[in-house]
Protein backbone atom coordinates (compact mmCIF):
# COMPACT_ATOMS: atom_id res chain seq x y z
CA UNK A 1 0.00 0.00 0.00
CA UNK A 2 1.48 3.38 -0.95
CA UNK A 3 2.31 5.93 1.72
CA UNK A 4 -0.05 8.89 2.20
CA UNK A 5 1.19 11.95 0.36
CA UNK A 6 1.22 15.61 1.21
CA UNK A 7 1.09 18.09 -1.61
CA UNK A 8 2.93 21.35 -1.02
CA UNK A 9 2.50 24.10 -3.58
CA UNK A 10 5.28 26.27 -2.22
CA UNK A 11 8.55 25.73 -4.07
CA UNK A 12 10.44 27.25 -1.15
CA UNK A 13 8.83 24.87 1.37
CA UNK A 14 9.63 21.92 -0.86
CA UNK A 15 13.20 23.09 -1.31
CA UNK A 16 13.67 23.61 2.44
CA UNK A 17 12.22 20.20 3.29
CA UNK A 18 14.43 18.44 0.78
CA UNK A 19 17.60 20.26 1.84
CA UNK A 20 16.90 19.60 5.53
CA UNK A 21 16.17 15.96 4.83
CA UNK A 22 19.41 15.60 2.94
CA UNK A 23 21.42 17.39 5.63
CA UNK A 24 19.82 15.46 8.51
CA UNK A 25 19.86 12.17 6.58
CA UNK A 26 16.15 11.70 7.14
CA UNK A 27 13.19 11.33 4.87
CA UNK A 28 11.27 14.40 3.79
CA UNK A 29 8.24 13.02 5.64
CA UNK A 30 10.22 12.82 8.90
CA UNK A 31 11.46 16.38 8.50
CA UNK A 32 7.96 17.68 7.80
CA UNK A 33 6.45 15.71 10.72
CA UNK A 34 9.07 17.02 13.16
CA UNK A 35 8.60 20.58 11.94
CA UNK A 36 4.82 20.36 12.28
CA UNK A 37 5.07 18.81 15.76
CA UNK A 38 7.43 21.60 16.84
CA UNK A 39 5.12 24.22 15.36
CA UNK A 40 2.11 22.68 17.09
CA UNK A 41 3.89 22.61 20.45
CA UNK A 42 5.00 26.21 19.99
CA UNK A 43 1.48 27.39 19.10
CA UNK A 44 -0.12 25.71 22.13
CA UNK A 45 2.57 26.95 24.47
CA UNK A 46 3.63 23.42 25.34
CA UNK A 47 7.26 22.44 25.35
CA UNK A 48 8.44 19.31 23.59
CA UNK A 49 8.78 16.35 25.96
CA UNK A 50 12.59 16.35 25.98
CA UNK A 51 12.71 20.04 26.85
CA UNK A 52 9.99 19.64 29.50
CA UNK A 53 11.84 16.83 31.29
CA UNK A 54 15.19 18.65 31.03
CA UNK A 55 13.64 21.72 32.69
CA UNK A 56 11.87 19.57 35.30
CA UNK A 57 15.16 17.88 36.12
CA UNK A 58 16.95 21.23 36.33
CA UNK A 59 14.38 22.68 38.73
CA UNK A 60 13.67 19.79 41.05
CA UNK A 61 16.38 17.17 40.78
CA UNK A 62 18.81 16.70 43.60
CA UNK A 63 22.04 14.83 43.33
CA UNK A 64 22.03 11.84 45.62
CA UNK A 65 25.30 10.27 46.70
CA UNK A 66 24.21 6.64 46.62
CA UNK A 67 27.46 5.40 48.15
CA UNK A 68 27.02 7.69 51.15
CA UNK A 69 23.38 6.66 51.50
CA UNK A 70 24.30 2.96 51.46
CA UNK A 71 27.14 3.42 53.95
CA UNK A 72 24.93 5.43 56.32
CA UNK A 73 22.31 2.70 56.55
CA UNK A 74 24.72 -0.24 56.49
CA UNK A 75 24.90 -2.32 59.68
CA UNK A 76 27.07 -5.34 60.32
CA UNK A 77 25.28 -8.67 60.32
CA UNK A 78 25.31 -10.44 63.68
CA UNK A 79 25.96 -13.74 61.97
CA UNK A 80 24.06 -16.98 61.99
CA UNK A 81 22.50 -18.08 65.26
CA UNK A 82 23.69 -21.61 65.96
Amino acid sequence: MPEPQLSVRSARARELAHSLAKRERRTVAEVVERALEEYSAHQTGRAPAAEFYRELNRQFATDVDLEQLIQASREPHAGAIL
